[in-house]
């Protein structure tokens, strides 16, 4: 009777064990997924984040990069854990879970509570930064950043190219008489601005402020999709490896 027992624990843990290595694979591939959204994000993505008034978008990523490499090393310290049946191992490798999750849980809130304020910042801060900063000293990231904006959704101004008859630049004399920026122009040449007619200017209803809400609402729904996917696999690991961590403790004793 003991020698079944002794056979049926060893099958447990066997099993146990094979599951655990399959999660900790899924697991460490979202962790990668993880990791290459974020520095996505920040890479390719970065020239809109100066357009914006606060950072929370960028800490999101920062905080998506961190998860994701930390999911990657922690996924390493598993596949070991799992082979060597290591109890300690197995117990660190949880807490580890469990760090990753509180801070996925951190990036998920903070990006919540980013999209139920994107369209009122985007409103009172993009409107302001073509009025006041655009092409003024001291703000040249700033300024391509608009105009990157402007090119990549082929749009003009926050609401409509209306809105650069007020501003900073185009009432100063660097602007030479243009009525918007060049790169409002849908074939950018120099002083292409000087015309602000619907076949040489992009005229989108709803202006930049309606395309960069949508670029980054869904953005904010990719990010939070891949950071429940990968908390989803976290929950499933952190059962898995209580479960093999307390039958390798009885087996033992």
């Amino acid at each position: 009777m003991a020698h079944y027992k002794v056979e049926q624990d060893d099958w447990l843990i066997a099993y146990l064990k094979y599951l655990l290595f399959v999660f900790n694979f899924f697991f460490w591939v979202g962790g990668a997924a993880v990791l290459a959204v974020g520095v996505w994000t920040l890479v390719e993505k970065s020239g809109y984040l100066s357009v914006l008034a606060s950072s929370t978008f960028a800490a999101s990523a920062y905080i998506l990069i961190f998860a994701g490499a930390l999911v990657m090393l922690t996924g390493f310290l598993g596949f070991s854990a799992i082979i060597r049946e290591d109890r300690s191992c197995l117990s660190t490798y949880f807490c580890l879970l469990l760090v990753i999750f509180l801070v996925e849980l951190v990036a998920g809130v903070l990006a919540h509570v980013y999209y139920q304020r994107l369209s009122d910042e985007l409103k009172q801060h993009l409107t302001q930064t073509l009025s006041e900063n655009y092409g003024q000293p001291g703000a040249s990231e700033i300024t391509t950043s608009v105009d990157r904006l402007q090119q990549d959704f082929k749009c003009c101004g926050s609401n409509s190219s209306a809105d650069w008859q007020h501003s900073a630049y185009i009432l100063s004399r660097e602007a030479e008489g243009r009525r918007v920026p060049d790169s409002c122009c849908k074939t950018v040449v120099a002083r292409c601005g000087l015309r602000a007619h619907p076949s040489n200017i992009y005229k989108v209803e709803g202006g930049c402020i309606t395309k960069l809400e949508q670029f980054l609402a869904n953005h904010l729904l990719l990010m939070g999709a891949v950071g429940i996917g990968v908390a989803c696999l976290q929950t499933c690991g952190m059962v898995l490896t209580c479960c093999l961590h307390r039958r390798l403790q009885l087996h033992f004793h």
